[in-house]
């Protein structure tokens, strides 16, 4: 009986019986879904309170939330310096003072979910695996001053178009993840999210995370959203609220490109600043929301593009807030360079299939040859022979982990596509690499193999 039992269990959390008709499943789960792993991502239904959301979270994703702390925990001591033990005060005593109650409920219902599947993880372990990027890239830069100017990676590759750019004129969004590979292998998880209050989400995200983290999403009122790091980027305000808590609300409340403005601006702490791209569906329109500390820009347009690659837009902002030079040779302005002239090559005729196409593209415009490495939108850090400072030697393999895209008529079914790995099809081998690169030996036993899975579109639970 016991037997049974447990197997009953083991097919809930795979999505082949309910998890309420397992024996012992907790009544919290009784809207909660997980499906069989398909393509590389694995894809949760989560509904209900903020506790309820984090519960299911926590439980349903627990053993990769395990797995993917392991490599958190490596690279952002290895990348800072500091004991675990810092960052996890960090975590308790400077981000979660400014966490509102409806994400510390959600925070403290995933370390519940996790308790529950005997995980040894706590409240805080989650909450620094939320602010991973705030932490490593920003506080801490920002705590050693004298260390911490342009420290800031590049993240990602996005556009997004509208009218006359758009074989239908009507908006496309697109983006791709940079991330170590270490912990960016773990970046495949669909959440299909119905909360209590606001509007229902479909995003792109990591396990643990009440935000996307990577920040690809659609909600309900008809907002597409993504969003590329600002490279260099130096400055933090530990007054402020963290950037995990504020993405996750503008994509859960707001109802348009103001409102998404709004309350991504309150009490901005410049952490993980970004510039954010969206297109609003029920007007037609798309924005760049440049988001500094100091140094806020929101551009609009119903007609033209936006593109995203790490590179700072507004001179004020590049002047005061970055070390950024605008150097043809950097991976930012080499990417700048390919969407501009992908942007104008292809008027008219942009969708998800050619958006596709964009994403893995390996053309390096420095260069003017294909050749994949830290220059090409679809990137492979990892086959640059220059070693691609700072990326490579302070985080090891990187590049591009995976990728998203939608179009008007998929965010109006609450639906995107995604591919896991590298879009180009080209698969990333953690032993081969080891042993060619005995430097990252430090990654040995949890850098695994990124594998290049097919383009599956994705639709929110029916």
């Amino acid at each position: 009986m016991i037997r049974m039992a447990s197997i009953l269990v083991l097919m809930a959390l795979a999505g082949l019986v309910p998890l309420w008709g397992a024996p012992g499943a907790d009544a919290r789960l009784a809207k909660a879904v997980r499906r069989p792993e398909t393509n590389g991502w694995v894809f949760v239904h989560l509904e209900g309170s903020p506790a309820t959301i984090g519960f299911q979270h926590g439980y349903l994703l627990a053993p990769e939330i395990r797995e993917a702390h392991k490599r958190v925990r490596l690279s952002m001591t290895h990348e800072s310096g500091k004991s675990y033990s810092f960052i996890r005060k960090a975590a308790k005593e400077v981000l979660w003072l400014r966490v509102e109650q409806e994400y510390r409920e959600e925070t403290q219902g995933i370390a519940d979910g996790l308790k529950a599947r005997h995980v040894n993880l706590d409240l805080w372990d989650v909450v620094a695996m939320n602010a991973m990027m705030e932490i490593a890239g920003y506080y801490l830069p920002w705590l050693d001053r004298n260390k911490g100017r342009g420290t800031a990676p590049d993240h990602c590759s996005a556009f997004v178009a509208t009218g006359s750019y758009t074989t239908d004129g009507r908006p496309v969004i697109a983006h791709n993840n940079w991330s170590g590979y270490l912990d960016g292998s773990f970046w495949n998880i669909i959440f299909d999210m119905v909360p209590a209050r606001g509007h229902r989400i479909l995003m792109d995200g990591y396990p643990g995370l009440i935000h996307s983290g990577d920040d690809f999403g659609i909600n309900s009122a008809g907002l597409m959203i993504a969003e590329t790091t600002i490279t260099q980027f130096h400055g933090f305000d530990p007054k402020g609220i963290p950037e995990f808590g504020r993405a996750r609300k503008a994509m859960q409340y707001a109802s348009s490109i103001d409102d998404f403005a709004r309350i991504m601006r309150e009490a901005n702490n410049g952490g993980y600043a970004n510039n954010w791209l969206i297109a609003d569906r029920n007007t037609n329109e798309i924005a760049s929301l440049e988001l500094g500390l100091k140094n806020v820009n929101l551009w609009r347009k119903k007609d033209g593009y936006f593109i995203g690659a790490n590179f700072p837009v507004d001179p004020k902002l590049i002047q005061e807030e970055t070390t950024f030079t605008g150097d043809p040779s950097q991976s930012p302005t080499a990417r700048r360079l390919r969407w501009e002239r992908l942007m104008a090559e292809n008027k008219g005729r942009i969708d998800v299939e050619a958006g596709k196409r964009f994403l893995a593209d390996h053309y390096d415009t420095f260069t003017g040859k294909i050749d994949p490495n830290e220059r090409t939108l679809c990137g492979h850090i990892d086959l640059s022979p220059r070693g691609s400072k700072p990326w490579q030697q302070e985080y090891g393999p990187a590049g591009v982990v995976q990728a998203k895209i939608a179009d008007d008529r998929m965010a109006a079914q609450m639906s995107f596509a995604a591919a896991m790995g590298h879009p180009c099809g080209i698969h990333f081998k953690a032993a081969e690499f080891l042993r060619q690169h005995p430097t990252y030996r430090w990654q040995k036993g949890l850098l695994r193999d990124l594998n290049s899975g097919a383009w599956t579109e994705f639709q929110a639970r029916q």
